[in-house]
């Protein structure tokens, strides 16, 4: 009989052996009674008191001023630097009349014209160390060597709609 077969007799032998009840192993002497007892079942009034169990803790409360949520503003990733350039801005005149895009125009929000970025793209537009975020809406321009065409709100709160226009550096954010 080969070495692989003797292993397999062997356990099997000890299956059946610990199916019928019997121990593996020298059977205990009377003396060795004490070094069972610790394995022993204890009495009643022995029994380990009941493992607690397990609730869910409750949402922990946040503090407001302590946010892990950055602003909008700070939050804001450069998907892309675009060309720098001139800007210009359009007004009045334009209010209510639609863009490229199909909405109207509105002077008071946030919008600009580019000539190839998508609609709805968010660009940061810089000038002096000033900064507005604007969504273009509309095509253009299309005169001068401008490269970006801003509403009368974003002009003004970049200080170039006096003047007219200004050099602005541009960044195109993350969507």
């Amino acid at each position: 009989m080969d070495g692989t077969s003797t292993l397999k007799a062997a356990a099997a032998a000890a299956l059946a052996l610990l199916a019928a009840g019997g121990v593996i192993g020298p059977a205990l002497a009377e003396d060795d009674a004490a070094l069972a007892a610790p394995v022993a079942a204890t009495t009643a009034s022995e029994a380990p008191a009941e493992l607690p169990r397990f609730a869910p803790s409750a949402e922990p409360e946040l503090d407001p001023l302590a946010s892990p949520v950055a602003p909008l503003a700070e939050a804001e990733e450069i998907a892309e630097d675009i060309p720098d350039g001139v800007a210009s801005w359009y007004g009045p005149g334009f209010a209510g009349k639609r863009t490229a895009s199909g909405e109207r125009f509105d002077p008071t929000e946030y919008t600009a014209a580019h000539r190839t970025l998508p609609f709805g793209s968010k660009v940061r537009v810089t000038h002096n160390g000033r900064s507005v975020v604007v969504r273009i809406n509309d095509r253009g321009p299309f005169h001068g060597n401008r490269v970006i065409d801003l509403s009368q709100a974003a002009a003004e709160e970049l200080g170039i709609r006096r003047a007219g226009q200004g050099r602005v550096e541009l960044a195109l954010l993350q969507s």
